[in-house]
């Protein structure tokens, strides 16, 4: 054979990255139980996880005027440019949050605005513009309440947030596909065996994930499936 041929190897694949957005204040909480299993379960089937603690990283949630998106005085904090760097690569991006009055936590809701956002006008969503880290990519969030699913969806807080912190996400940025995981009944005096149970369901999305992640072929209209 050429000599050529017997040099030639096959192109390695890129190993499929989960960025884990945790926002809890508590360290050892159940929502950093989860994000801990979430991870541990995609790293089992050779994907790798960056796990990104807003509250342990300190991170600032104010979005300043110089970074709203504008043509003419856009500027991307530094701080902001150095998280971007730990995330764009990632092919799923998954949110974990408690629910708080109806909604995940401000420090949350800030990181979307000045990281996942940063540089992104209402006119890019309004012209369906690709995302530039996040186009084409998985979206999914973990949502933990006190109460239950029932009641929250009563309230109208399981639309909103499947709605708001779901599908509208997915399809400013251009995603392929939002999913919802929603963990009810999460309180301090939790039983051992609920703990196991809801961590299971938690580790079992990681996989199913894990199975949806395929080449892209460019952006497809945002699917939304949300799990009780």
């Amino acid at each position: 054979m050429p000599a050529a041929f017997d040099q030639w190897k096959a192109p390695t694949s890129k190993v499929p990255l989960h960025a884990v957005i945790l926002a809890h204040p508590d360290a050892d909480s159940f929502n950093a139980a989860a994000a801990q299993a979430y991870c541990e379960a995609v790293r089992g089937l050779g994907h790798e996880a960056v796990l990104r603690d807003l509250y342990r990283l300190g991170f600032d949630p104010v979005l300043k005027s110089s970074e709203q998106p504008r043509p003419d005085r856009y500027a991307m904090a530094n701080d902001v440019a150095a998280e971007i760097a730990v995330i764009e690569k990632a092919d799923v991006f998954v949110l974990i949050y408690p629910v708080w009055f109806g909604a995940p936590p401000a420090i949350l809701k800030g990181y979307i605005d000045r990281v996942m956002g940063a540089g992104f006008s209402y006119g890019a969503i309004r012209e369906r513009s690709r995302h530039r880290f996040m186009g084409g990519k998985q979206l999914l969030s973990i949502s933990t309440s006190g109460n239950s699913i029932q009641w929250l969806d009563e309230q109208g807080a399981w639309l909103s947030l499947r709605t708001v912190f779901g599908q509208y996400l997915a399809q400013s940025f251009s995603m392929a596909r939002s999913e919802h995981l929603h963990l009810s009944n999460i309180v301090d005096q939790m039983t051992e065996r609920h703990v196991n149970e809801e961590l299971y369901r938690v580790t079992e999305m990681a996989r199913q994930m894990c199975a949806q992640i395929a080449p892209a072929n460019g952006p497809e209209p945002a699917k939304s499936v949300a799990t009780g």
